[in-house]
């Protein structure tokens, strides 16, 4: 297996993990509210309240990941 590294995509890795990364964690987020309403529907508190503990990690993970593409990529 060859290594990519931006000849094939045009992007290089790490450009293009920090770009995954962001992407993956505000997906996460998303989905994290469905698994929220999912628990809150079968009463199980404590279920939910961790989706949501999750949540907030992933919305950091995304916003960091906004921040750094914003310094990172040309304009």
């Amino acid at each position: 297996m060859t290594t990519e590294t931006g000849d094939v995509t045009g992007t290089k890795d790490k450009d293009y993990n920090l770009i995954w990364f962001t992407e993956a964690s505000l997906s996460n987020a998303l989905r994290m509210e469905t698994y929220i309403q999912d628990a809150e529907r079968d009463g199980d508190q404590e279920l939910a309240d961790f989706f949501r503990r999750a949540q907030a990690e992933s919305r950091k993970g995304g916003e960091l990941g906004k921040q750094l593409l914003a310094k990172r990529l040309p304009r």
